[in-house]
């Protein structure tokens, strides 16, 4: 994946305008992009922001996202302050800056804002950290990267058959299509993420 600083950036200042303060810490940080990039991947073969997921205690970690925190306070474009969160130190954000939106298309923004409710709205850090703990995070020692091939497992595994064959078909042209430097129609993952998403309505 190639790391995409800008949009990663675009990201991280929707997310402070968007979510509330006080529902948005680093914990969540790390998992709307998590998630975010891997739905992506699964989707349309490619991350929204080209970040890399180490697997932590608390589930997996975007290796970028601290230091783009960090530098985007330093220039003024979030403010962080910590605050007092049942005895432990919690960091909130704030956005001072508007999002250079152009930079994500209609597929990921719509994405995105549904990654956000999911992990701002209707989780708290505890839960949505437990929900991260899942296969891909599993399969890595500490410390290790998560592969983006291995967010295919994060479909529920109480489906068909043919669900998984068509898991595995969508990975399989997936890593056809990368090894061959070509670009996969993004009708084609359309048609894949349909053909999936009614496979899992019947599981």
């Amino acid at each position: 994946m190639q790391f995409d600083r800008n949009k990663l950036k675009t990201v991280i200042l929707h997310v402070c305008k968007t979510c509330p303060p006080d529902r948005l810490g680093a914990v969540k940080f790390h998992k709307i992009l998590y998630f975010l990039d891997m739905l992506r991947y699964i989707e349309a073969g490619q991350s929204v922001t080209g970040c890399t997921y180490s697997k932590r205690p608390f589930g997996p970690t975007s290796d970028q996202l601290l230091r783009t925190l960090k530098d985007m306070a330093r220039d003024g474009e979030i403010s962080e302050r910590q605050v007092d969160y049942h005895g432990f130190i919690k960091r909130e954000y704030l956005g001072l800056k508007e999002p250079e939106m152009f930079r994500l298309n209609d597929e990921e923004r719509a994405l995105l804002d549904d990654v956000m409710h999911f992990v701002c709205l209707e989780n708290s850090a505890r839960t949505i950290s437990e929900l991260s703990h899942n296969r891909p995070w599993e399969m890595v020692e500490f410390g290790e990267q998560i592969s983006y091939r291995s967010a295919f497992m994060l479909i529920p595994s109480q489906v068909s058959q043919e669900a998984f064959d068509t898991v595995e078909q969508g990975a399989s042209e997936i890593a056809a299509a990368q090894s061959a430097n070509d670009t996969v129609a993004p009708v084609a993952f359309a048609a894949f993420r349909s053909r999936v998403l009614a496979e899992l309505g019947q599981g």
